[in-house]
């Protein structure tokens, strides 16, 4: 049901009606983001955004009773509800929903008193609803797109360190750029061979955990009462009683199977069915090349002035400004995607690299001096 209009003999004040009119544009650009979402879904989620249209409609409602006479003409949405409805339209929900799960749950509702709790209460638990819809779409997106932009973050901030660095022991812009080019293949290449190790390993250590797909036509030659089949379901985490009734139930099973002459190979009984462990990790391969690509990427940012015969500090301060603007959107990305606020993590990040930078800084002109 939706909230009721409580009709008030007092005149609303300017403030008031401005506050309403935006809260009634939000309403209706938020409903309209939703179905925009919606149109592009089936299923099950198709229906959860079209409910949530429908509930920010009758919030829409409420504020246009609400304002009466004072309705106005149709005003633009707040910034930022627009900047969301152009993701909609243009990069679909992934991005727009985590967006849309902090904007939720940052409501005004909360502390204005001329909204009423019914609503209020509507938009936190819209916030709920989108946290649940946005961590859909974040396990639907390939653990290679966030591997991306965690590697090309380390090229950019481990580089510019290095480069900075150096730069700060007094070397000459040739030397710099020898060094940044160094620093970009030795990265690349060790994140590879990481990456390459840590895939592999975890796919051995999968095959090494996976029950053998043939194990199952071993059963016509256990010995029943011995009931060793048992022992399997216990060593798999069953308890005592759970993996007798189970190995008991595999036995009928079996029995039911010779009888009617069922051969054991295309039986259905204990054939279940094993992720293969390549489909949980990926590729190896593909793991590394992602690896070397992506943080070659971002640590080749740092040396581009250099490459042009920039001078030591004209160079460090074009790289500078160039990694600052390349952290803040990786740092942007992150944030959107564990659904905190993007400028924060943006400036967190920009903080950490150009803190990273600084130190090297300091520590090239102290080892500068020192062997100067």
């Amino acid at each position: 049901m939706g909230a009721a209009v409580v009709v008030s003999n007092e005149e609303p004040t300017r403030a008031q009606i401005n506050r309403w009119r935006r809260y009634l544009a939000n309403e209706r650009a938020e409903a309209a983001l939703y179905r925009e979402l919606a149109r592009r879904k089936t299923g099950e989620e198709r229906e959860i955004l079209l409910a949530l249209a429908d509930s920010e409609s009758r919030h829409e409602e409420f504020w246009r009773g609400k304002l009466g006479e004072y309705v106005g003409f149709p005003r633009q949405p707040d910034l930022g509800t627009r900047f969301m409805g152009f993701l909609a339209k243009r990069f679909g929900s992934v991005f727009t929903l985590a967006l849309m799960q902090s904007a939720e749950a940052r409501s005004p509702y909360i502390k204005d008193e001329d909204a009423p709790e019914q609503i209020a209460a509507d938009e936190r638990i819209h916030a709920e609803v989108v946290r649940g819809l946005a961590a859909r779409g974040r396990e639907k997106m390939s653990g290679g797109f966030r591997a991306a932009v965690f590697g090309a973050n380390d090229g950019l901030v481990s580089n510019l360190a290095l480069v900075v660095g150096v730069m700060g022991s007094g070397v000459s812009s040739n030397m710099i750029l020898l060094t940044g080019v160094s620093g970009l293949l030795a990265g690349a290449l060790s994140m590879a061979a990481g990456e390459y190790v840590s895939v592999t390993s975890q796919r051995e250590l999968l095959e090494a955990s996976t029950p053998h797909p043939k194990a199952h036509t071993l059963l016509p030659s256990l010995d029943v009462n011995a009931n060793e089949l048992a022992l399997v379901y216990r060593a798999r985490g069953m308890s005592e009683k759970e993996a007798q009734s189970k190995a008991q139930a595999e036995f009928s099973r079996m029995a039911l199977e010779q009888a009617i002459g069922l051969d054991r190979e295309d039986s259905p009984g204990e054939q279940e069915t094993w992720t293969d462990p390549g489909e949980v990790v990926g590729s190896p391969w593909t793991a590394a090349g992602s690896s070397f690509l992506f943080f070659a990427g971002g640590a080749f940012i740092p040396i581009i002035p250099f490459l042009f015969g920039a001078s030591p500090v004209l160079g460090a301060v074009i790289a500078m400004v160039l990694v600052s603007c390349a952290l803040m959107f990786t740092g942007g990305v992150v944030g959107v995607l564990s659904g905190k606020p993007p400028f924060s993590r943006a400036m967190r990040q920009l903080a950490i690299g150009l803190g990273a930078a600084a130190i090297t800084y300091l520590l090239g002109v102290a080892f500068g001096t020192v062997i100067g």
